[in-house]
């Protein structure tokens, strides 16, 4: 079952189909809603995309801007505002998560990078809590972010995930689904699918360390932290820093993800892994960080954005990723600099050399002076 195929979610399937087939009555029927629940929202973003320049106009300001909306437990987006840019805090934390959260994302993209927000054009950054009834997930839909409250409504014995907006490095991952949309659009199947994943696990682990003002060396490379409850044996979604170590929960079953092209899965289901073998880039990128030391998001960070924004095609493999930063690495820091390296070694501790690829990783260099792209069939 594709279940995130069309809607980017935070909350991989697989997890989804474990907690279905071990999990409680109850377990189980939180699990099986949130699968159908990603399954129908499918079509709708289809026709959303056709829209979304569209909409992106529309709701474009130039300044800082968060709306956030609440669905009441329902399924209708965008749901009653309920807050708006400059307002004070409310009494509902989920509210105050997220409104905060999308903007310390905003701040580290702005900050940072230079971008004036996830179009780089200021899009409005509008959010939606209290998504349905025991609603397991967080998605992008093409224009917004959604969260549900998780397993709130449970008794405390059977509560496997706490509510989505808790977790900040989540609300970054979901709106960097959105700048992935208005730049490199990777395709979401296969090893482009598993890039649009990495980097949206990148840029969420990066602004959590932002907020926190924690070097590489500090940072706990753990994505989702927060999201489980006492009730799970696991530390969060994925580690970066190890993947295939995040959980291993009688219910929730075992992390699957792997750390090296050795073990890369090749699989239909989750379109080809998406959300499994981002384990390979994910940890590129942590030990390209480390490798360099100090802030991630100064130096790695650059790295990777330059590639997102400047580099990657809509169907790029893992080998022109690697390519591809370490070119950008090459181009910001300087050829045979610390940093070029440092992207080098990253990739050579996953199974992945530069340059392993050269035709095709330089005919993608050439499309992008011309400013083409690889054209991905729309899914």
């Amino acid at each position: 079952m594709h279940t995130c195929r069309s809607i980017l979610c935070i909350t991989p399937p697989h997890m989804l189909q474990e907690i279905a087939r071990n999990g409680t009555a109850t377990q189980r029927d939180l699990a099986l809603r949130t699968l159908i629940t990603s399954e129908q929202m499918r079509g709708q973003r289809r026709a959303m995309r056709s829209m979304s320049a569209f909409l992106a106009k529309a709701a474009t300001t130039g300044n800082k801007q968060r709306i956030i909306y609440d669905a009441k437990n329902g399924s209708q987006l965008p749901g009653t505002l309920i807050r708006n840019e400059g307002d004070p805090a409310t009494t509902d934390p989920a509210v105050n998560e997220a409104y905060d959260g999308s903007g310390v994302t905003y701040d580290l993209y702005s900050d940072i990078y230079g971008r004036n927000s996830i179009d780089n054009n200021g899009l409005r950054l509008d959010s939606t809590v209290h998504y349905q009834k025991g609603y397991d997930n967080a998605f992008w839909d093409g224009k917004q972010m959604v969260s549900g409250d998780g397993d709130e409504d449970l008794t405390a014995a059977d509560r496997l995930f706490n509510r989505f907006t808790a977790a900040l490095d989540v609300i970054a991952h979901e709106l960097t689904h959105g700048v992935t949309q208005y730049e490199a659009n990777l395709a979401y199947w296969d090893q482009s699918g598993a890039l649009n994943e990495s980097m949206s696990d990148v840029f969420g682990s990066l602004v959590k360390q932002y907020q926190r003002k924690q070097t590489a060396g500090q940072a706990d490379w753990i994505i989702g932290e927060g999201l489980f409850t006492s009730n799970v044996i696991g530390v969060g979604i994925r580690s970066m820093k190890a993947p295939g170590t995040a959980y291993n929960d009688p219910v929730l079953g075992k992390d699957p993800q792997p750390a090296h092209m050795d073990n890369y899965v090749r699989t239909v289901e989750d379109n080809g892994g998406v959300h499994i073998n981002s384990g390979i880039p994910n940890h590129a990128f942590y030990v390209t960080a480390l490798e360099m030391g100090g802030y991630a998001w100064e130096k790695a960070g650059r790295i990777w954005y330059k590639t997102l924004t400047d580099k990657l095609q809509e169907r790029s493999t893992f080998q022109q990723a690697c390519d591809l930063t370490y070119e950008a690495a090459g181009e910001l820091f300087g050829t045979n600099s610390l940093e070029q390296q440092a992207v080098k070694k990253g990739w050579s501790e996953v199974g992945i050399t530069t340059g392993g690829d050269a035709p095709s990783g330089c005919l993608s260099t050439v499309l992008s002076v011309f400013g083409l792209k690889v054209r991905a069939e729309t899914q």
